[in-house]
Protein backbone atom coordinates (compact mmCIF):
# COMPACT_ATOMS: atom_id res chain seq x y z
CA UNK A 1 0.00 0.00 0.00
CA UNK A 2 1.03 3.48 -0.90
CA UNK A 3 0.17 6.53 1.43
CA UNK A 4 0.51 10.42 0.85
CA UNK A 5 1.11 12.44 3.84
CA UNK A 6 0.24 16.61 2.96
CA UNK A 7 1.09 19.05 5.46
CA UNK A 8 -0.20 23.03 5.46
CA UNK A 9 -0.86 25.38 8.44
CA UNK A 10 -3.48 27.61 7.50
CA UNK A 11 -2.16 31.36 8.57
CA UNK A 12 -4.86 32.57 11.08
CA UNK A 13 -6.89 30.66 13.82
CA UNK A 14 -10.58 31.26 12.20
CA UNK A 15 -9.49 30.23 8.97
CA UNK A 16 -8.35 26.77 10.24
CA UNK A 17 -11.54 26.41 11.79
CA UNK A 18 -13.19 27.13 8.63
CA UNK A 19 -10.89 24.87 6.56
CA UNK A 20 -11.31 21.74 9.04
CA UNK A 21 -15.30 22.60 8.83
CA UNK A 22 -14.96 22.21 5.37
CA UNK A 23 -13.37 18.72 4.95
CA UNK A 24 -15.95 17.69 7.85
CA UNK A 25 -18.76 18.50 4.75
CA UNK A 26 -16.12 17.44 2.15
CA UNK A 27 -18.07 16.24 -1.19
CA UNK A 28 -15.95 12.87 -0.89
CA UNK A 29 -15.42 12.47 -4.44
CA UNK A 30 -11.59 11.01 -3.97
CA UNK A 31 -13.65 7.85 -2.48
CA UNK A 32 -14.73 7.35 -6.38
CA UNK A 33 -10.85 7.43 -7.04
CA UNK A 34 -9.72 3.75 -8.33
CA UNK A 35 -7.15 2.61 -5.53
CA UNK A 36 -8.43 5.13 -2.90
CA UNK A 37 -8.48 2.83 0.64
CA UNK A 38 -9.12 5.69 3.19
CA UNK A 39 -8.64 9.41 4.02
CA UNK A 40 -7.79 10.72 7.81
CA UNK A 41 -7.46 14.58 8.33
CA UNK A 42 -5.88 15.18 11.17
CA UNK A 43 -4.81 18.28 13.42
CA UNK A 44 -1.57 18.44 16.04
CA UNK A 45 -3.07 19.09 19.30
CA UNK A 46 0.27 21.54 19.83
CA UNK A 47 -0.69 23.77 16.61
CA UNK A 48 -4.78 23.96 15.76
CA UNK A 49 -3.60 25.60 12.47
CA UNK A 50 -1.88 22.98 11.17
CA UNK A 51 -3.64 20.01 9.20
CA UNK A 52 -2.51 16.81 7.74
CA UNK A 53 -4.23 14.78 5.60
CA UNK A 54 -3.26 11.16 5.14
CA UNK A 55 -4.81 9.10 2.18
CA UNK A 56 -3.76 5.40 1.79
CA UNK A 57 -3.86 3.95 -1.85
CA UNK A 58 -3.54 0.64 -3.32
CA UNK A 59 -0.50 1.54 -5.41
CA UNK A 60 1.67 5.22 -5.70
CA UNK A 61 0.36 5.02 -9.73
CA UNK A 62 -3.55 4.93 -8.40
CA UNK A 63 -2.57 8.51 -6.00
CA UNK A 64 -1.05 9.83 -9.08
CA UNK A 65 -3.75 9.05 -11.30
CA UNK A 66 -5.97 10.67 -8.89
CA UNK A 67 -3.69 13.73 -8.13
CA UNK A 68 -3.92 14.10 -12.16
CA UNK A 69 -7.37 14.09 -12.40
CA UNK A 70 -10.60 16.44 -12.51
CA UNK A 71 -11.98 15.08 -9.49
CA UNK A 72 -9.14 15.86 -7.54
CA UNK A 73 -9.27 19.49 -8.79
CA UNK A 74 -13.41 19.55 -7.95
CA UNK A 75 -12.94 18.26 -4.37
CA UNK A 76 -10.76 21.15 -3.41
CA UNK A 77 -14.19 23.49 -4.28
CA UNK A 78 -14.61 23.44 -1.18
CA UNK A 79 -11.60 25.29 0.37
CA UNK A 80 -12.59 28.89 1.89
CA UNK A 81 -12.29 31.50 -0.14
CA UNK A 82 -8.95 33.84 0.61
CA UNK A 83 -7.51 30.87 2.24
CA UNK A 84 -3.59 31.60 2.90
CA UNK A 85 -0.74 29.18 3.85
CA UNK A 86 2.11 29.23 5.53
CA UNK A 87 4.38 27.83 2.63
CA UNK A 88 7.17 27.15 4.81
CA UNK A 89 4.90 24.11 6.64
CA UNK A 90 3.47 23.20 2.98
CA UNK A 91 4.81 20.11 1.62
CA UNK A 92 3.80 16.27 1.01
CA UNK A 93 5.66 12.86 1.56
CA UNK A 94 5.40 9.75 0.16
CA UNK A 95 5.31 6.35 2.31
CA UNK A 96 5.50 2.89 1.75
CA UNK A 97 2.79 1.40 4.37
CA UNK A 98 4.66 -1.57 6.23
CA UNK A 99 1.47 -2.64 8.89
CA UNK A 100 -1.18 -1.40 10.54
Amino acid sequence: MFVALSKFEVKTDAMAEQVKDAFLGRPHLVEDAPGFVRLDVISPCENRKEIWLITYWGEREDYTAWHKSHLYHESHAGIPARLKLNASVTNVSFFEHIAS
